[in-house]
This record gives C-alpha cells, structure tokens and sequence, in this order.
C-alpha cells in the first residue's frame, strides 16, 4: 500500500489520526507522519482515514 500525503493540502487537523493512529501522527510541528510500511491488515483503516481528512491531502494506492 502505498500513502501520499499533499504537504500544501495537509492543514494538521488530524482527523487521519483519530481514524487510524497506528498510521498517522501529528509531530511537534503539526506536521503529518507517516508509517513508512503499515500493516495490510490496516488498508481499511487507512482508506477510512484518507476519506475522513476534510481537505483530501490523503491518497492511498494499493488498499
């Protein structure tokens, strides 16, 4: 699965975070991370976390 987050979309809002916080985490600097290689088990959450950022900065291939 492959996870792209658009740094000039991403608004640190978090709501990737409370969907699927084995994936996403916001730093220090409201700044989004990413696992750099999440389960497959977690395809559906991270899709769900992808369709729950209110400005669409998340997209996920290969879910």
């Amino acid at each position: 699965m492959r996870i792209t987050v658009d740094r000039g979309l991403c608004d640190g809002l978090g709501q990737c975070t409370l969907v699927a916080p084995e994936v996403f985490e916001l730093n220090d600097d409201e700044r989004l991370e990413v696992a750099p290689d999440p389960a497959p088990e977690l395809a559906a959450k991270v899709t769900a976390a992808a369709r729950a950022c209110p400005v669409r900065a998340i997209s996920v291939e290969g879910a």
